[in-house]
């Protein structure tokens, strides 16, 4: 299990130059062909970690479940926003996914004195700091990408009893041979992006 001292140290650079609040950010659905992008934005108490958290993806679905209520009940601040399909479709995915990060820094109960992000700059009146691969290198990138990971997984799977035929619940929307099977045989569904399905559907059942 990853000590969460281990991915201390922007946050301790930064808490070293004065900066109390520092907010971690993070998304989850970039990729998929139906679903929302989901961005969670999280101030984490540094004085209390929480072992084992780590990049959404390098945790299984039941630690990651159990992290985010730990994050959730340990957090100074949490904030969690969704685009849906439509609005990716309108703003491209890249456009969209800047913007819901800068919903949920915007929509925290707490002002960040600092905000860290994934790779991304955000237009945000905050003073802000990219990190390459930061959901495996900052704690508070982490404990964001967890959040946001739940929070899109559990959408995702309520879904999916809403439209079986594409396996949500396994594949959370991203393209699988199962799902793209799904697509071509029975056409899209309301949470399908129109602008990533084109080249699979061509002009059928559009």
């Amino acid at each position: 299990m990853v000590h969460a001292s281990e991915l201390m140290t922007y946050e301790n650079q930064l808490r070293e130059k004065g900066y109390k609040y520092i907010c971690g950010v993070d998304e989850v659905g970039r990729g998929p062909l139906a679903g929302p992008v989901t961005c969670a934005a999280v101030i984490m108490d540094l004085d209390d970690l929480i072992d084992g958290v780590n990049d959404s993806k390098k945790v299984s679905k039941g630690k990651r479940e159990k992290l985010y209520d730990a994050i959730l009940s340990k957090a100074v601040a949490v904030s969690v926003k969704s685009y849906d399909n439509e609005t990716i479709d309108r703003m491209n995915i890249l456009n969209a996914t800047k913007a819901c990060m800068r919903d949920a820094v915007m929509s925290l109960s707490v002002t960040p004195d600092i905000v860290i992000v994934d790779a991304l700059t955000l237009d945000i009146p905050y003073k802000t700091f990219g990190i390459i691969h930061g959901d495996a290198l900052s704690y508070s990138i982490a404990a964001a990408s967890i959040v946001a990971k739940v929070t899109r997984d559990g959408y995702m799977q309520k879904m999916a009893e809403i439209y079986p035929a594409y396996d949500f619940e396994h594949n959370m929307g991203y393209g699988t041979a199962k799902h793209i099977a799904a697509l071509k045989e029975v056409g899209k569904c309301p949470l399908h992006r129109d602008t990533f399905i084109g080249g699979i559907l061509g002009n059928a059942k559009h």
